[in-house]
């Protein structure tokens, strides 16, 4: 029993020593493999260089799209009137006093700027372009040239409409100018100095711009995109191609004078002239003969008009339905209709927009009292056929 026991511990000690020796031999393999090549020296492993992502690159910001869908649509419009004017008798004429008067004609050319706006060939462009004209010639950017004949104008908002019969034409896509915001990214394109297709960018500087003296109703856009002699009637149209402008006018550029400063019309505005001028070949608007003008603060202040509400009458016209209802040079307008009055530019654009026929309370302030009066509207006449001013 005694000699199994010890056989027993001696074979526990050996398998003991045994599996010891077995794990110093594998470790000191594991060490040799891994800080040494077979035969050679020592040498430290380089680590992984870094892998460099290269970025992708930064799209550069262009409007070529928006120009290619929205400039074959902008043509130049050239017109051309006779002018009779009085030439200068001769010195020996002038010194006896008796001669006499002659007369010479000559043809008087300007340049402008159209946007085709539907498929029926109808253009838009400023009144002031084609007035006067006795032949209005308009070029595409195709390169087609054909006389475009005057369907209408409106003088008061400085828009003509004109129609042009030469086969299938480009349209220029219609957008929303109310939805317009100040920083907007805008670009002009027109004719100026005769360089066609031409292109400027800029922004919305501000908009509902008005009491500029450039029109009757103003409501202008304005932008700092170049808008030069030529570019009158020409588009300005957003990032996406769609036209929101007709440019009209920029404030005078002479010696020191502003930079950067243009006009144009609302593309709002102009569906409404346009729908009328093409339906009744003139613009209907309501009108009672009187011309108001805005009180500043203090002179508001000093009448006691409450939140600086009315408008004076600073003129107004002999006969006019105004007039014949007892409204007179420096009464105060208070209220129009059931609304307090603003501004001069909302009683003109409110009275506008009356249908002729149409009868309007107006409140009015004078030497204190305040009196209601009842006026029947009328439609606004021509320059021409206005009576004279009270």
């Amino acid at each position: 029993m005694k000699s199994a026991l010890s056989i027993l511990t001696f074979l526990v000690k050996a398998i003991i020593v045994g599996l010891a020796a077995a794990f110093l031999i594998v470790l000191w393999k594991f060490s040799f493999n891994g800080n040494h090549s077979t035969g050679a020296a020592s040498t430290p492993v380089a680590p992984a260089p870094p892998v460099r992502v290269t970025p992708a690159p930064t799209p550069i910001a262009s409007f070529a799209d928006a120009v290619a869908r929205s400039a074959p649509a902008v043509v130049n419009i050239y017109t051309a009137r006779v002018v009779t004017e009085r030439t200068q008798p001769a010195p020996l004429e002038q010194l006896f006093g008796e001669y006499w008067p002659s007369y010479r004609r000559r043809v008087e050319r300007s340049l402008g700027s159209g946007v085709i706006v539907d498929k029926s060939g109808h253009i838009i462009t400023n009144h002031h372009v084609i007035a006067g004209a006795d032949s209005i010639r308009v070029q595409l950017s195709d390169q087609r040239v054909a006389e475009a004949t005057l369907i209408g104008t409106d003088p008061d908002t400085d828009i003509a409409v004109l129609r042009l019969s030469i086969g299938k034409l480009p349209v220029m896509p219609l957008g929303r100018s109310d939805s317009l915001r100040v920083g907007d990214i805008v670009l002009a394109i027109g004719n100026p100095y005769g360089l066609s297709q031409t292109v400027t960018q800029g922004i919305v500087s501000a908009t509902g711009r008005g009491q500029l003296g450039l029109a009757t109703f103003e409501n202008f856009i304005q932008t700092d995109a170049a808008i030069n002699l030529g570019n009158s009637g020409g588009a300005l149209i957003d990032a996406q191609g769609q036209l929101v402008g007709i440019n009209t006018a920029v404030l005078n550029r002479s010696y020191g004078g502003p930079e950067g400063i243009g006009f144009a019309i609302p593309v709002n505005l102009v569906r409404g002239v346009m729908d009328q001028i093409l339906k009744q070949g003139r613009v209907v608007r309501g009108w009672l003969g009187l011309e108001p003008q805005d009180l500043s603060e203090e002179q508001a202040a000093q009448l006691g008009l409450a939140d600086g509400a009315g408008v004076v009458v600073a003129n107004i016209l002999v006969k006019s339905p105004a007039f014949e209802a007892g409204v007179r040079p420096g009464d105060i307008l208070v209220r129009l209709g059931n609304e307090p009055v603003r501004s001069a530019q909302e009683v003109v654009s409110k009275v506008a927009a009356l249908k002729p026929g149409s009868p309007i309370d107006i409140g009015v302030r004078r030497s204190g009292q305040t009196f209601v009066v009842k006026i029947t509207v009328i439609e606004r006449p021509t320059k021409d056929a206005r009576p004279q001013a009270q």
